[in-house]
């Protein structure tokens, strides 16, 4: 098929390239701008402009698609199909209806749960034991057209937004080229979304991964992992900000001497963000309900590390708090 793919991220761009190596013809690549990155502010550009040009293919990159003579140089690229993967803008209708076979979308997640912007970290942080790639028929709504074809996969429960990432990325560019020939045959049947099944994954920002200890060690577990690398779940200690990159949850520890353990219910100055217990390897940290064991982490102005590491040069105590 003629096609002409629209995306920015890495994640759009392990799907570009799926659809070369099936043997498309992709007639153009529309994607974001340059942007300026690190301390030079050299324009850098996305990495679905980066694969377009290496096979040579014309890159378009509007402020906006919806302008008039953005669609008319949209128009000059023959295509039987537009195929968008984390474009970034919402296309018009007008811009829907210019192929034959209308505009598919790669959605990282089995819709109608997650529309939006963020749904790979979301799945991680409410707690879904499975997500996937929905491919969607575009239209003018936000992830609200019908559905066409589903890939289903697990989440693990070491899986972070990185790694989650990661696989729903290849899964994309293998369910698109699936798709392609299943919509030319015929044979899909385009199923509707259901609105009251769906929920909304927000664009996420980073003052979202302040962790607030008064939550189950569960759900900060979760959310550590879906904030993991970007933009992290973070603490304060001592006035600075503390990066946190690994924990598990402890459903419960003795604390006090050997000799006169008890339960960390019983601990009379336990309170949600209390450091607990200091290990040679790891900090435990009271939560409303369960401890978090913190791993690895990094101070303000200081490395990633281990917490091993991290304890060679901080002295942390129990009793100390957490937080602002």
């Amino acid at each position: 098929m003629k096609i002409v793919f629209m995306g920015t991220p890495d994640f759009a761009a392990a799907s570009l390239e799926a659809l070369i190596q099936a043997g498309h013809e992709v007639t153009a690549v529309v994607t974001q701008a340059d942007k300026p990155k690190g301390r030079s502010g050299e324009p850098v550009p996305p990495p679905v402009k980066v694969t377009a040009l290496k096979y040579n293919i014309p890159v378009m990159q509007p402020a906006r698609i919806r302008n008039p003579e953005s669609i008319e140089e949209l128009k000059q690229y023959p295509a039987d199909i537009y195929v968008v993967a984390a474009f970034g803008q919402i296309l018009p209708q007008e811009v829907l209806d210019i192929p034959p076979y209308g505009c598919l979308n790669i959605h990282a997640s089995l819709l109608p749960k997650y529309r939006g912007a963020s749904p790979i970290q979301h799945v991680i942080i409410c707690g879904e034991e499975t997500t996937g790639i929905t491919i969607m028929q575009m239209d003018a709504g936000l992830d609200t057209g019908d559905m066409l074809y589903k890939k289903e996969i697990p989440i693990a429960a070491d899986d972070n937004y990185e790694t989650l990432h990661d696989k729903l990325m290849l899964l994309g560019g293998e369910a698109i080229v699936e798709v392609l020939p299943l919509l030319v045959e015929g044979k899909l049947s385009p199923e509707k979304q259901i609105d009251e099944d769906s929920c909304y994954a927000s664009i996420i920002k980073k003052s979202m991964g302040e962790i607030d200890f008064t939550q189950t060690c569960v759900e900060i577990e979760r959310q550590v992992r879906g904030m993991t690398p970007w933009p992290s779940a973070y603490t304060f200690y001592k006035g600075k900000q503390l990066k946190v990159w690994s924990v598990e949850c402890v459903e419960d520890l003795a604390c006090g001497d050997d000799e006169n353990a008890v339960t960390t219910a019983e601990c009379p100055q336990a309170v949600p963000g209390m450091v607990v217990k200091v290990e040679k390897d790891a900090v435990l940290v009271m939560t409303r309900e369960g401890l978090l064991k913190i791993k690895e982490l990094q101070l303000e102005g200081k490395k990633r590390m281990s917490t091993r590491d991290f304890l060679l040069g901080v002295k942390m105590l129990p009793g100390e708090k957490l937080g602002r």
